[in-house]
C-alpha cells in the first residue's frame, strides 16, 4: 500500500483477500492467533463518535492495556483507506481519534460502501463482530449493545447488533443495554434470534449505566469458566453468537 508508512508497514501482516479487499492484521495479533494466545476484539466508534480528542485516544489505549495486562492481545477494528483493520498502530488510533467524526460510523449495511469507497470507517458492534468472526477473533468486548427502541412498533427502529448476533459466531461480552432502549423487547428479540443471554453474577439483566435494570436475565452464570463453557457449545451446534452481560460495579452506577 504506497500510502502506508514504511514504519507501520512492519507491524503489520496482509492475512487474506476474500472480505471484498484485503484485510489487515497487526503481527501482534496475527502472532497471537497463530499460538493459540487469547486475542479481545475492540470497536472503533467509540473512538470515533465516543469521546472528544484527545481523552477517545488516551481512553482506547488505556483498555488495550487492561487486556494486555490480564495476559490477552487486544484488536481494536477500524476500516482505514477502505481496507479491514484487525488491530491498530498507536499512529492509527491517534489518527482515528484526531479525525473524530469525520470517520464513517460502519454497522453491516455500510460495510461494502465504505471499503468500495477506500474511506476510513469506525466499526460499530455489528461490523466489529463480522470482522473479528472474518479473522478468526472469538470474543469482542464493548460497553454495551443496541437494541430495540421504544416505540418500535411505529418506527421499526431496531438495532442490527441483535440481528449480528444471531448470525455470527463471536461471544461479545458488556455492560448490557442502555435504560432508554426497551430492555424486555430487546431481549425478546435475541430470544427470537436463538441467542443465549447470560448475566455474570446476578439474576437481573444489566442497563450499562446501572448494574440492574429491573428485568430478569434469561441466564445466569457464577463464573468466567461457566461462561466460556456456554461459548464453547453454541460455536459448537454452529448456533452463531453469545451475549455475556457483566454489570458494572455498583459504586460506580
Amino acid at each position: 500500500i504506497p500510502w502506508f508508512p514504511a514504519a507501520a508497514r512492519r507491524e503489520k501482516a496482509v492475512i487474506m483477500t476474500g472480505f471484498s479487499s484485503r484485510m489487515q492484521m497487526s503481527r501482534e495479533v496475527a502472532q497471537a492467533l497463530a499460538s493459540n494466545k487469547p486475542v479481545v476484539a475492540l470497536e472503533s466508534t467509540i473512538l470515533c463518535h465516543g469521546m472528544p480528542y484527545p481523552s477517545n485516544v488516551r481512553t482506547a489505549l488505556e483498555v488495550e492495556e487492561i487486556i494486555r495486562s490480564a495476559g490477552a492481545v487486544p484488536a481494536t477494528i477500524a476500516i482505514i483507506g477502505g481496507i479491514p483493520h484487525v488491530g491498530l498502530t498507536r499512529k492509527e488510533i491517534e489518527m482515528l481519534g484526531r479525525e473524530g467524526h469525520k470517520v464513517k460510523k460502519v454497522s453491516r449495511r455500510d460495510l461494502a460502501y465504505v471499503v468500495a469507497s477506500r474511506v476510513h470507517g469506525a466499526t460499530t458492534v455489528s461490523a466489529t463482530m463480522i470482522l473479528a468472526h472474518a479473522a478468526g477473533v472469538r470474543v469482542f468486548v464493548t460497553g454495551g449493545i443496541g437494541g430495540v427502541h421504544r416505540g418500535v412498533e411505529s418506527t421499526w427502529d431496531v438495532s442490527t447488533d441483535l440481528r449480528e448476533l444471531g448470525r455470527t459466531p463471536v461471544c461479545v461480552v458488556c455492560a448490557g443495554v442502555k435504560s432508554i432502549l426497551d430492555i424486555p423487547k430487546t431481549l425478546e428479540y435475541l430470544e427470537t434470534e436463538g441467542v443465549p443471554v447470560m448475566t455474570y453474577g446476578q439474576k437481573d439483566f444489566p442497563s450499562f449505566f446501572t448494574a440492574s435494570s429491573g428485568v430478569r436475565s434469561p441466564m445466569t452464570v457464577g463464573s468466567a469458566e461457566q461462561a466460556a463453557a456456554v461459548v464453547g457449545a453454541q460455536a459448537d451446534l454452529g448456533l452463531g453468537g453469545t451475549l455475556v452481560a457483566v454489570p458494572i460495579p455498583r459504586e460506580h452506577q
